[in-house]
């Protein structure tokens, strides 16, 4: 926020600067000097009429003599009226205005703004999906030379993190983990860049966020405690290792950071209550009264590795031309009834599709949210600009019916913008 305040701040001065140094640099005597000097201009105009005029004999000696004085007298009392006013007598009416323009133009500039601006609109940043700030490479080239951009400046911490980043995407993780390895040794008190870390460290050790991971997290939250990621990362390492109070209570506290009319609120409440009621059954009590379909959906366990889902996912030639080859391509799974976190999810880009996918618990985020668990389900692909699976204005989506786990050879289609 006081980064935003400079900027504006700064830019408010220069736009000043063209405004008012021209009216402060104004000066009166060189105005007096710029009329006198057309005074004698015309001056000497009229006298060369009038010599004109005597000699084709227009004018009398006598007249031409009368006329060239009263012309002298008039010049000389005109200057001598200009000489005689007291400079500080006079106020240079082009500073004051400047000295009006200085106080009117930020007075209104930040009246304007903070009844138009959205004045919660940075901070609305800093606890929605977090550290977008610097693009991802993509391509092999441009990878290329950002690794020897990072060879040459090893000490350059925003390119190394870029680089970090785009091994993720990339899903080279083991590669990532060593970039954050050297992050979190040169910025050690960057809550974000723990939580990177532990990501991509599970995603590097078999999707597992248990054990070194958990104290990257821990870490973060220690820095930070209402750092987004790692409160969410947080819930689903709680859950893994069964601690479904913990997991409660991380996304508790991440929920109350979230707007309300943000969708991703519902996915978190619909983890909270998830975990509340294994936290029920594991305590020997009763889950929450809930609807006999989503009972059954939720309780009935089916064989994994059986109800693989596959099909094809392509793009709408009506917003083709939205996406980028490079841009973040995600194809999901989550339950049609029951809580809205993916339950199989893979990584690719748009320039891979048309993409033939396959999904099962192999593609599982939680040991304790398998696709098998569930007999409705949805499948979801989506175009990510940000290369985040949470849903964000802009990005492209389609959905599939409700069916169950195990259908084959289903075709989706990314038609929709989302708001």
């Amino acid at each position: 926020m006081i980064i935003f305040w400079i900027i504006c701040a700064a830019l408010l001065v220069i736009a000043l600067l063209f405004v008012i140094l021209p009216l402060w640099l104004g000066n009166p005597e060189k105005s007096n000097v710029q009329r006198d000097s057309a005074n004698l201009e015309i001056f000497r105009d009229q006298i060369a009429e009038m010599d004109a005029d005597l000699r084709n004999g227009l004018l009398t000696q006598e007249m031409y003599e009368q006329g060239k004085r009263e012309l002298q007298s008039r010049l000389v009392d005109e200057v001598g009226e200009a000489q005689n006013i007291s400079p500080a007598a006079v106020r240079d009416p082009l500073k004051i205005l400047a000295l009006v323009l200085a106080v009117i133009f930020p007075v209104a500039a930040i009246g304007i703004y903070w009844q138009v601006g959205n004045r919660h609109a940075l901070v609305a940043q800093t606890n929605n999906v977090s550290a977008d700030q610097f693009t991802s490479v993509r391509s092999e080239s441009a990878l290329k030379a950002l690794e020897e951009k990072v060879a040459a400046q090893p000490q350059d911490g925003d390119s190394l993190y870029q680089l970090a980043r785009s091994y993720a995407d990339m899903e080279r993780f083991t590669d990532s983990v060593q970039a954050y390895d050297k992050l979190t040794q040169m910025m050690p008190n960057e809550a974000q860049l723990w939580a990177d870390y532990a990501d991509v460290l599970a995603m590097a050790s078999g999707k597992t966020l248990v054990g070194t991971p958990t104290k990257l997290l821990n870490k973060a939250l220690a820095i930070d405690p209402d750092n987004f990621k790692a409160l969410a990362l947080s819930g689903s390492a709680a859950m893994e290792r069964t601690d479904y109070a913990a997991a409660a209570g991380y996304w508790e506290k991440l929920l109350k950071l979230i707007p309300q009319d943000n969708e991703n609120a519902q996915i978190v409440a619909d983890g909270i209550k998830h975990a509340r009621e294994l936290m029920a059954q594991k305590t020997g009590g009763k889950a929450p009264v809930q609807s006999a379909s989503a009972a059954q959906a939720e309780t009935q366990v089916v064989q994994a590795g059986k109800e693989a889902i596959s099909g094809t996912v392509v793009l709408s030639s009506a917003i083709k031309a939205q996406a980028s080859l490079e841009d973040t391509l995600f194809v999901l799974v989550r339950a049609a009834e029951g809580p809205k976190m993916p339950l199989a999810i893979v990584r690719k880009q748009v320039k891979d599709l048309p993409l033939k996918f396959t999904l099962d618990d192999s593609t599982a985020m939680s040991p304790q949210m398998k696709m098998s668990n569930f007999e409705q389900v949805v499948v979801i692909a989506k175009v990510s600009k940000s290369g985040n699976p949470i849903t964000q204005p802009g990005d492209l989506q389609g959905m599939s019916a409700v069916m169950k786990p195990g259908a084959k050879g289903i075709k989706l289609v990314i038609d929709k913008v989302s708001p």
